[in-house]
């Protein structure tokens, strides 16, 4: 335990899911948190409170990640606040799931200015506090297996988060000699709320039998494997992919039982 201590980390849609599992999961290794989300409320004041429980500081910005102004006030009035940069974690996207020939191009439009240009304001904006500052730091891109295997009914999104795949490999080309670690997390499907929203339990359930794992992941799950690579254990790795997924895209290559097709 502790081993983030002393350390500012920003985590970009952060008010629950992921986003809310990787604040946590920092706070409990010691770091003070920027949070950032498109929507600041009831879920964000709990979250922060319960972050001051772990004996850290937390402070909640409404920002859109789109908007590139927007993310360099939200750095800014941190830092200002906490003093420093150490950790930044690019978490927030959207999906509007529709099949790609009837797509509407506002939506697929506002898919990409939140999942790949969000990710690139959030990053950039952040590596340059990082250099202004010296010593290094920590980027994490939260992809998905979205962007290694290409889903139906998911064009736009898959587009962006194969973008940021080779965003991560170029910012770690360019960072490295500078000590800035740029890594990538792939989770698989994970029990967030808003999967509870867009998915009946029993559907729910179903898919979790088809994970190899059992079950869906957890938030918590992937915080953890945040806190790894913000942590000084991954100081020698960068331009990384972690899946985290319960073995997920595993079994979309494999046929199933006796079948003898492709999932």
């Amino acid at each position: 335990m502790g081993c983030l201590k002393g350390k500012v980390a920003l985590v970009s849609g952060a008010r629950q899911g992921i986003g809310r599992g990787i604040a946590l999961c920092f706070a409990e290794e010691g770091a003070d948190v920027l949070i950032g989300d498109l929507t600041c409320g009831e879920e964000t004041a709990r979250e922060v409170e319960a972050i001051e429980k772990l004996g850290c500081r937390a402070r909640a910005t409404q920002v859109d990640v789109s908007v590139r102004e927007e993310v360099q006030g939200w750095i800014s009035e941190g830092v200002s606040h906490m003093g420093r940069l150490d950790i930044a974690v690019a978490n927030a996207a959207l999906n509007m799931r529709q099949p790609f020939a009837e797509a509407h191009w506002a939506d697929v439009q506002r898919t990409v200015a939140v999942t790949q240009f969000g990710v690139f304001h959030t990053c950039q904006l952040a590596a340059q506090q990082m250099l202004a500052q010296g010593g290094g730091g920590k980027i994490i891109v939260i992809g998905s297996i979205h962007a290694e295997h290409p889903f139906a009914n998911n064009a736009a999104y898959d587009m962006s988060k194969g973008a940021i795949r080779q965003l991560v490999g170029v910012m770690a080309n360019e960072l490295a000699r500078h000590h800035i670690n740029v890594n990538m997390i792939n989770p698989g499907w994970i029990d967030t709320p808003s999967e509870h929203v867009t998915r009946t339990e029993e559907e729910l359930e179903r898919v979790a039998r088809r994970i190899p794992w059992g079950r869906l992941g957890t938030p918590r799950e992937v915080g953890r494997c945040a806190v790894f690579l913000a942590s000084p254990d991954a100081e020698y790795i960068t331009g990384a992919e972690i899946r985290v997924d319960g073995g997920f895209k595993v079994v979309l290559t494999l046929p199933e039982p006796g079948s003898g097709g492709q999932k």
